[in-house]
């Protein structure tokens, strides 16, 4: 791979956001096994536990598979989930802007050696076609974020195709779950219907799509 300057930017956000990772785990002090008291320690931060928030986000869709859906439903708890919301948008939608990148500059061995596995997306239907593909499963996360923007920046799709469609992904299921956090706090009975809804969507998408073949996923889309 030659060091293009192009290729030294992509290093360089991947060496940072690892480095940042690190830092996070194991110098920051904060504890990540419990998301809510994780976001009450960053809310206590002010504006500097705002940055740090989005950083995680950032990090959680770049250094996978560090889970980010625990936090962002804790962050609709703590801070609502109109505020929350759009933090957890904005850290969510630079993290997949990133990776592709990442993906689109170093290529499918980096993005392997990184998440140990890579998705590619066959363009033989379009790139509108593609589009509302990130669209799906970014509104509806079956497959995760990482992989998504990854495979999307390898199979060299067309960058405002992608970055629209991710962002129309991302707002609908950030607010969903900020707004899941929130109903958790107000009315249980609410809020553990939102979660079940969340959860069984998570189990029938992958096994329609894997049975079915709806949408015609399995012929766009192989993960090697």
């Amino acid at each position: 791979m030659l060091l293009t300057p192009q290729n030294g930017i992509a290093l360089s956000l991947l060496t940072l956001c690892g480095l940042t990772a690190v830092w996070l785990l194991t110098q920051s002090g904060l504890d990540f096994s419990q998301p809510h008291k994780l976001v009450e320690s960053i809310q206590a931060l002010g504006w500097v536990g705002i940055l740090i928030y989005v950083v995680f986000l950032v990090i959680a869709i770049v250094i996978g598979p560090i889970p980010s859906t625990p936090v962002t439903i804790a962050a609709g708890a703590v801070w609502g989930p109109v505020t929350a919301g759009i933090f957890g948008v904005v850290g969510i939608y630079l993290g997949s802007l990133t990776a592709y990148f990442i993906g689109r500059t170093l290529g499918r061995s980096v993005v392997r050696a990184l998440l140990g596995k890579t998705i590619y997306f066959s363009s033989h239907r379009g790139e509108v076609y593609l589009g509302w593909l990130v669209f799906v499963t970014h509104s509806m996360p079956f497959l995760p974020y990482d992989l998504v923007s990854y495979g999307a920046g390898i199979s060299g799709m067309s960058f405002l195709i992608y970055a629209f469609a991710c962002l129309m992904g991302v707002i609908p299921c950030i607010f969903f779950l900020t707004c899941m956090g929130a109903a958790m706090t107000g009315g249980m009975g609410l809020g553990i219907g939102a979660v079940l809804l969340f959860g069984l969507l998570l189990v029938l998408l992958p096994i329609g799509v894997k049975r079915y073949n709806w949408w015609g996923l399995r012929d766009v889309v192989r993960v090697e």
